[in-house]
């Protein structure tokens, strides 16, 4: 799976976590208009983060995610649990996230205690507990571009509600007339399943546990960091009935996600024999990722 060029394995950002900033600064909490800022940082944004969504945009082509297929599709890289994967991720958190300073779990139950406390359905716990751990990516060596980032749609014309589109001039498939009318090499209103997503660890992880969640779960986990469609309402013409129904399950996930990270550190000790309770009821002790 060979990126465009040889800069592949630049990775400009400190950690994971920067991009996750980003977006909270991009989508401040109680900010009624959702497109404030949305592509207009100023100073705000550092030159890594810029280079960050360079990478991303000029690297995720048809071609790229098309071998990411390949080389994951089927699942076969390795079986592990969901706690072995959690273990990993601890050790991607570090002093360079300017947010908290505490472990991947800490921020999971965050989330998960927040959707729990507001009486959300067990799978939607759950979902709040798992939806970053598609990040284990990094365990194979994958750079940050192929990781994390917002999630758009590749093989059709860029929505210019995608954060730096600007970027995507660099994308070889943008001179490629087949890939950059509206629909590109879709049909319109041919759902999302039929569409193929930039990769990442949305898309990762919703391979991995999608025949053990519930329908919901799926959305959630694959198109969370879809900003473009539901915080700005972009590509809606490429989605079916079923996209437009779920989408509603993204969105009122989406606030868990971006507003309930802090140094505020929930007793994970305590928590956890309800949320290891939690994990067993939907996955077996080991899967395939």
């Amino acid at each position: 799976m060979q990126p465009p060029d040889d800069t592949s394995s630049q990775n400009p950002l400190s950690s994971l976590g920067d991009w996750d900033d980003d977006v909270r600064n991009r989508y401040q909490e109680g900010d009624s208009d959702q497109s404030k800022g949305f592509r207009d940082y100023g100073d705000q944004v550092r030159d890594s983060v810029r280079e960050f969504y360079r990478q991303n945009h000029i690297r995720q082509t048809v071609e790229f995610v098309r071998s990411a297929h390949e080389k994951y599709l089927p699942l076969r890289t390795r079986r592990m649990g969901i706690w072995q994967a959690m273990e990993y991720l601890n050790e991607l958190v570090d002093d360079s996230d300017p947010d908290t300073e505490l472990p991947q779990i800490i921020h999971a139950v965050q989330t998960a205690e927040a959707i729990r406390a507001d009486g959300h359905p067990d799978w939607f716990v759950l979902t709040g507990l798992i939806h970053d751990m598609g990040k284990v990516l990094c365990l194979f060596d994958e750079p940050q571009w192929a990781v994390t980032g917002d999630t758009f749609p590749v093989g059709c014309r860029y929505s210019e509600a995608v954060v730096y589109h600007e970027f995507f001039q660099e994308n070889p498939d943008w001179h490629d007339e087949s890939y950059q009318t509206v629909n590109g090499i879709y049909e319109a209103g041919c759902g999302l399943d039929n569409v193929l997503m930039s990769w990442g660890h949305d898309e990762y992880l919703y391979n991995v546990v999608k025949e053990f969640v519930p329908r919901e779960a799926q959305y959630i986990i694959r198109y969370h960091s879809f900003y473009a469609a539901h915080r700005e309402g972009a590509y809606t013409h490429l989605m079916n009935d079923e996209d437009r129904e779920m989408f509603h399950c993204v969105r009122e996930f989406n606030p868990y996600d971006l507003y309930t990270k802090s140094n505020a550190a929930p007793d994970v000790e305590k928590l956890m024999p309800f949320y290891r309770d939690l994990v067993s009821r939907f996955f077996p002790d080991e899967i395939w990722w």
